[in-house]
């Protein structure tokens, strides 16, 4: 079988999996090269918050193995093989330091306070165990920049990390956000002066990856969609992409997202309502790499989940993915009965299980001027208007009932709900659904309120505007084991593929640990079936330089 071209690793994806897969490939002497479908690389990861949940590595304060256990077996619980949870707590600490010690440019920092997502659970931890990327000055990134996805945050110019972006939504209530908000504009005053290009969040990752693995020397293709693997005596050895015929002498690694971009599979696997217009993945994750893994024997699990992002989608807009504005006071969501089905501020994904669980396809987030004029909302600064073109989208009202005309609610059971929610919130307790309970409810609190979530409704004008169950992306995919490779309904390994990242079924099973949980895994398993290959590529070559033999590439 001839080939146009011959490398030691293909992987299929370029965002923070398969990028961490080739730059370690690379690292242990092995060719690689990264195919991306699209004209821009980064994936989804570019479009993140581009942090990581890694209990136990060296950003973190100290840790213990036994307690990041715990903790998940607390929330992912038995869903996913002991294995697999083993591997990521002994694997993933590894990965964060082999990307700290082999490159130059793959940082990560402490993001203190940023609450695992459940917290009070065995092993929770309060303080958090999340890491985000250090900001990052793009134009060291040379050409590549410019190819380069980019997220298109509305943030007016301004570069902001998570944990600047977390003392920023208090800048009209705490001295810290009015000083953070002085250190985010100097940045912005030093970019003009100097023509840096700042990223934070998944852009400023996914740039120090890029960077990284081109210094690692592996060569990274675009508009090269999979079409189809190449299998020979039941062994994945190639893939055909944009017509070219590509061997991978030791493995395969998919790494190209999930399918959120697809209807048609949407429809076939998720629960219902579902649109991939309310999806704030990638676009190209239509789920070809997960199709082909089919056809070559793969098994599925957890095709119906996605990771959950309750969403408000503008016409015509990209979605906005609601995390901090759940969490501020003055705030509350209700069903189109007009009353409340959740605690507003509970993890996104959990917030769009009950949207399904609880019949609601969609729901309305309602606040008050006071609440408007206080904190960030949809990424508008205190007090700044809603943008015009969003007039007959925001619905705005001088009464509560006037308010339920406009949304379709029963007037007499949104008056009710006001009425109960603002007696809550005057004794500082939510007696219905506990919202401010959790220590990760109150991190985007108002931490000068008795409780940081809750604040009376009663400055008019009132303000709703609709939210879907929306995702960042499916969480269901290929079965693998703890060597990240693929593997078939009885449980048998298929020689050459591996996968990580949301074409594979996810380490963390049905829930969300903590910030961080989607890239970090991605990580990892894109880091160990790396080193899976290159631990068994003796192994491996014998049978593929016998089929080689006549192969002129």
């Amino acid at each position: 079988m001839g080939w146009d071209s011959s490398y030691d690793v293909v992987v299929v994806g370029s965002g923070a999996a398969g990028m961490a897969a080739a730059i370690t490939a690379r690292h242990r002497g092995l060719s690689a090269l990264v195919l991306e479908k699209t004209g821009k690389y980064g994936g989804s990861t570019a479009l993140s918050g581009g942090a990581i949940w890694v209990p136990g590595n060296l950003c973190l304060p100290p840790d213990s193995r036994e307690e990041a256990r715990r903790y998940l077996d607390a929330t992912v619980g038995d869903r996913v093989p002991a294995a697999r949870k083993d591997a990521y707590l002994d694997q993933g600490p590894e990965m964060v330091r082999f990307m700290h010690e082999k490159t130059r440019h793959v940082r990560f920092e402490y993001t203190p306070g940023y609450s695992d997502y459940y917290p009070e659970r065995p092993g929770g931890r309060p303080e958090g165990r999340s890491a985000e990327p250090v900001v990052f000055d793009g134009k060291r990134l040379g050409p590549e920049f410019a190819r380069m996805r980019r997220a298109g945050l509305p943030t007016y110019g301004l570069t902001i990390n998570s944990y600047e972006f977390h003392k920023l939504n208090m800048i009209t209530r705490t001295w810290i956000g009015k000083r953070t908000s002085l250190k985010v504009g100097l940045r912005a005053v030093r970019a003009l002066l100097t023509g840096a290009r700042y990223l934070s969040l998944g852009e400023a990752l996914i740039a120090r990856m890029r960077l990284s693995l081109a210094e690692a020397g592996a060569e990274l293709r675009l508009n090269a969609p999979l079409e189809e693997l190449v299998i020979e005596d039941g062994r994945v050895t190639g893939v055909v992409a944009a017509g070219e015929r590509i061997r991978a002498r030791h493995g395969v690694i998919l790494a190209a997202g999930g399918f959120s971009s697809s209807q048609e599979m949407r429809e076939r696997y998720l629960p219902k309502p579902t649109d991939k217009r309310w999806s704030s993945a990638a676009e190209g994750q239509t789920g070809d790499v997960i199709e082909a893994g089919l056809k070559a024997g793969a098994a599925l699990d957890l095709m119906d989940r996605v990771w959950g992002a309750p969403s408000v989608v503008p016409p015509g807009e990209r979605p906005f993915f609601l995390v901090a504005d759940r969490g501020i006071p003055g705030m509350m969501i209700v069903n189109e009965r007009g009353e409340r089905f959740v605690n507003e501020a509970v993890p996104y994904h959990e917030f769009v299980d009950t949207m399904y669980a609880t019949g609601t396809p969609k729901a309305w987030m309602i606040l008050d001027a006071r609440a408007k004029s206080r904190y960030l909302f949809l990424g508008l600064f205190p007090g700044q208007p809603f943008p015009k073109r969003w007039r007959t989208f925001v619905k705005r009202a001088r009464t509560v009932e006037e308010l339920a005309a406009l949304i379709g609610v029963p007037a007499g059971n949104l008056k009710a709900q006001f009425e109960r929610f603002n007696a809550f919130a005057r004794r500082g307790v939510d007696e219905e659904f506990g919202r401010g309970d959790s220590a990760y409810d109150r991190y985007y609190g108002d931490p000068t309120l008795p409780n940081p979530n809750l604040l009376p409704m009663v400055k008019a004008p009132f303000y709703a505007v609709p939210v879907v169950p929306g995702d960042i992306g499916t969480k269901g995919g290929l079965v693998t084991d703890e060597h990240a490779r693929v593997l078939r309904e009885d449980g048998s390994a298929i020689e050459g593929l591996y996968a990580a990242g949301n074409c594979s079924a996810a380490v963390m099973g049905e829930t969300y640990p903590g910030p961080g949980a989607t890239i970090g895994p991605a990580m990892t398993f894109g880091y160990v079936a790396a080193n899976h290959i290159a631990d068994n590529r003796g192994a491996d070559s014998r049978g593929a330089d016998s089929r080689a033999a006549n192969d002129p590439a």
